[in-house]
């Protein structure tokens, strides 16, 4: 049984400073010498990063729609292992949904799989005695979730925290710390940066974690806080392992060490630029995984058989990977010597002719422009055709969020197909390529099939000309795993 302590970090509804809040006590208890790992409910890549790099260790998403609710524990004993305190930031509030379903992968849906107190933020800016009806209306909800406490945000004076506390104290809910207006900077780096401030390390990312640690440090009672999460009960599940995930998957065993195929993965010194456990499924599949950079690397790592792009990089970055012509010519080489290409997110249009009037990749006949409208939610998706990622027929749910347009939506062969939608992607060669993210933790055979794909013997290469230089003038369904056809 994992005894690990563990709390989860929530709020009323979003904008009440859960985020920074999460990242300061992560950033305040590091700074006390106590190992702390970092958990986003929800696909949020961003948040997931910033919450890593408070805690010194990869920030991990727990995602019910993404894995399966049977995995979240597993999976969070596995991250947390080695740590001494685990806290789980949620998403939107605490009875929440993206999908509208919140006892299905809601926060209060992944706290009572974790049996993990919850400490609510509220932004009692405009508040008085009504706090405690609303605290109170929390506790009260969900016999399932149990509520330990509460944090106050955005406290106008003295005396109006005084009385705050006095009508929570009629209510029995303890104050685990107050910050006046003004305590918490908005000092994290603008959300249309996603992880990249983290991945490239910045002084601007760092020194944020920093602030939000100090700021938590004096106005929060840490000691409570670490009590609180040391009562959360014994989780009886075993910890997620990414080689039992892959024996549980069947197929071929892990390639030998002596032949370990190197794929390049898209990312930065900080964090890659898909989930935690993508990487260490690849590894255990026999793959040898070397960093790329998209944005600064001119060259794919020394004996490259694969690549993989997830869904991590925002899109706002497209001058800058039109930038690197060095790097976009060798993606195409490799993609026209048949080896594998993953491509989710804005791998999509990174791999077209054009994004946004810049030239890409040249790897598919297609164009992408930028949208006034996001496109975001889960899809439950069908492959149409066999390809490295999938074999025909298999389905996933997978999350997309992006407001690129690729112009064809599909390939003669598309990525996916889902219901009531049109299909989407390219299929090409050994390329996957589609604007849908993917956990492979909820279907680990991905992992196997694309190593077996780099070990696979390639037909002769073709040499592609380097793409030109410069500037050319819903429904949300679930089903974790990829789920072979029928027979």
């Amino acid at each position: 049984m994992s005894t690990q302590s563990r709390l989860v970090v929530s709020a009323p509804s979003s904008g009440h400073g859960k985020t920074a809040i999460a990242v300061g006590l992560l950033a305040a208890c590091t700074a006390r010498g106590v190992p702390a790992t970092g958990f986003k409910v929800g696909p949020d890549h961003t948040d997931a990063a910033y919450l890593g790099l408070a805690a010194g260790r990869p920030g991990r998403n727990l995602d019910p729609r993404l894995v399966g609710a049977q995995r979240i524990a597993p999976l969070f004993a596995h991250g947390a292992a080695g740590s001494q305190l685990a806290v789980i930031e949620g998403a939107m509030g605490l009875f929440d949904s993206l999908t509208g379903q919140p006892e299905i992968d809601g926060t209060a849906a992944v706290a009572a799989a974790l049996r993990a107190p919850v400490v609510l933020v509220v932004d009692v800016a405009a508040m008085g005695h009504s706090l405690a009806a609303l605290v109170h209306g929390f506790r009260m909800f969900d016999e399932m979730v149990h509520l330990g406490g509460v944090i106050l945000n955005r406290v106008a004076s003295p005396r109006h925290e005084e009385m705050l506390r006095t009508a929570l104290d009629d209510i029995g809910m303890p104050v685990l710390g107050a910050l006046r207006r003004g305590d918490l900077p908005a000092v994290l780096p603008a959300r249309a940066q996603g992880p990249v401030p983290v991945a490239h390390r910045t002084v601007e990312a760092v020194r944020a974690v920093r602030r939000l640690g100090e700021a938590v440090a004096g106005a929060i009672d840490l000691d409570r806080v670490m009590a609180l999460a040391e009562a959360a009960p014994p989780l009886p599940d075993p910890a997620w392992s990414p080689l039992d995930a892959l024996a549980g998957a069947g197929g071929e065993p892990p390639a030998p060490p002596e032949n370990r195929p190197v794929i390049a993965l898209a990312g930065g010194p900080g964090a890659p630029y898909t989930y935690v456990e993508t990487v260490e499924l690849l590894t255990a599949a026999g793959a040898e995984v070397a960093i790329v950079d998209p944005l600064r690397d001119e060259t794919l790592p020394a004996g490259t058989r694969g690549l993989m792009i997830g869904a991590a990089l925002p899109e706002g970055y497209a001058e800058e990977l039109s930038a690197n012509r060095r790097l976009c010519a060798a993606v195409a080489q490799l993609a026209h010597d048949h080896r594998p290409i993953i491509a989710e997110g804005v791998g999509l249009p990174w791999l077209t002719r054009d994004f946004d009037g810049r030239a890409m990749c040249g790897v598919l006949d297609a164009s992408a422009l930028t949208a006034g409208q996001t496109i975001a939610g889960y899809r439950e998706a069908t492959a149409p055709a066999t390809s490295p990622l999938a074999p025909a027929g298999a389905r996933i749910t997978g999350y997309k969020q992006h407001r690129a347009i690729v112009t064809p939506r599909a390939g003669q062969v598309p990525a996916w197909t889902w219901a009531g939608g049109n299909p989407e992607g390219f299929v090409w060669r050994q390329v996957h390529a589609s604007q849908l993210g993917l956990h492979w933790a909820g279907a680990p055979e991905i992992a196997r099939r694309l190593v077996a794909a780099m070990l696979a013997p390639a037909p002769a290469a073709a040499v592609v000309p380097p793409p030109p230089d410069g500037d050319p003038g819903e429904q949300t369904l679930s089903l974790s795993g990829l789920t072979p056809p029928p027979a």
